[in-house]
């Protein structure tokens, strides 16, 4: 399909690191109009006076959710970079107002009035948790609240563009991978589907930069608190662990349980995960690695380094890239896997632009082919 004019895209959420990014990503989307913006702390003012490195663009103020006059406004599609817990409640509120099908809530007489109602529907991808999880009781345990769009839940997919490529492009509501998971999943489901790991004996030792915090003012996040220090957090029970978990549970055909620590590293943004794996019988680091390969081949954003090349941070700061590489472990039977992404990119606005190509009917790598920034 292809888009003869502007995509009329609201940000909802723009005054956070993740919002910024999704701003700063579109600007050099040819496809893409930006007619909305929210920010509730920052209603009223105009982008530059959050972001003062959006100042000089084009863009329309910030307003309330609650200012939004569904559905006048008349969006393609929303990206929602809200808290987890108040997207659900937005988008459940947003799909109510603009009468949308995935509420089954729209009466059409014939299957080619549905299809023509549905194509003319606002898509959502949602940049929280709150769609991740498929299974509503595992969302109450780790998130501590019950899930308020139960219904809207078993119709989302999850937007690991290199998995669920034909599932994105026919959604209508895409919950956009957290960044841990984005930069583990990558670099193991291939492998796991295959059989050359065991599903039993997988740790994830995982480092990202503040920014994956969010921009909201925490005690720890204090520049004196993080500087010159490297600390592991939510040590046992990261909210990140069950998603990590359900995709590869899914890719397995059994039930994975990992050991996952993040650690925050005072750097501004990047990811990187150190991935140790039992290799199954026969098995040899040098498969791992071609397996890895042969998945990525012609993959837009993900790529397996030549050789020896270890994957660092710096390698895909500002991109939409994820680059991997397999080394052999000196214990006999196990191999280590590296892992690299910008956690505010692939590991989320970037990645949620692409899963907008694909839902748009566009090429996936649209507006997303800036190069790394080095240095």
């Amino acid at each position: 399909m292809s888009v003869s004019k502007k995509l009329r895209v609201g940000i909802l959420g723009a005054s956070g690191y993740t919002g910024a990014d999704l701003v700063r990503l579109l600007l050099s989307h040819p496809n893409v109009e930006i007619v909305l913006m929210t920010a509730e702390r920052k209603a009223g003012l105009p982008i530059g006076d959050v972001f003062p490195h959006l100042a000089h663009y084009d863009l329309p103020d910030l307003i309330s959710i609650d200012d939004i006059e569904w559905p006048a406004v008349d969006l393609d599609v929303v990206f929602c970079a809200l808290p987890h817990a108040t997207s659900q409640e937005v988008i459940k509120g947003l799909f109510h107002a603009t009468k949308h099908s995935l509420l089954d809530e729209m009466i059409v007489e014939t299957t080619s009035d549905l299809a023509d109602a549905i194509s003319k529907e606002v898509k959502v991808i949602d940049l929280s948790a709150d769609f991740r999880l498929r299974d509503i009781d595992v969302y109450a345990k780790w998130y501590g609240r019950e899930h308020s769009a139960a219904s809207l839940q078993p119709k989302a997919v999850y937007g690991l563009p290199e998995v669920n490529r034909a599932a994105i492009a026919k959604a209508h509501l895409v919950a956009c991978p957290g960044c841990y998971p984005t930069a583990a999943l990558l670099a193991l489901l291939p492998v796991l589907q295959a059989g050359q790991i065991l599903a039993t004996d997988i740790i994830i030792d995982a480092k990202s930069g503040v920014s994956g915090s969010g921009r909201s003012l925490k005690e720890a996040n204090l520049f004196v608190e993080v500087a010159e220090a490297i600390h592991p957090y939510g040590v046992g029970h990261h909210r990140h662990m069950p998603e990590i978990e359900q995709e590869l549970s899914l890719a397995a055909g059994e039930d994975v349980r990992i050991s996952f620590t993040p650690h925050l590293v005072p750097m501004n943004r990047g990811e990187l995960e150190t991935i140790y794996v039992k290799l199954a019988d026969g098995v040899t680091a040098d498969q791992l690695k071609a397996k890895l390969v042969e998945t990525y081949q012609g993959e837009p954003f993900v790529s397996v380094l030549n050789g020896e090349t270890v994957p660092a941070t710096r390698m895909v700061r500002g991109s939409n890239h994820c680059v991997l590489n397999v080394f052999e472990d000196r214990i006999e039977g196990r191999a280590i896997i590296v892992s690299a992404i910008d956690n505010l990119v692939k590991g989320s606005s970037g990645q949620a632009i692409q899963n907008m190509n694909l839902m748009m009917g566009l090429d996936e790598s649209t507006g997303l082919t800036q190069a790394p920034m080095f240095p």
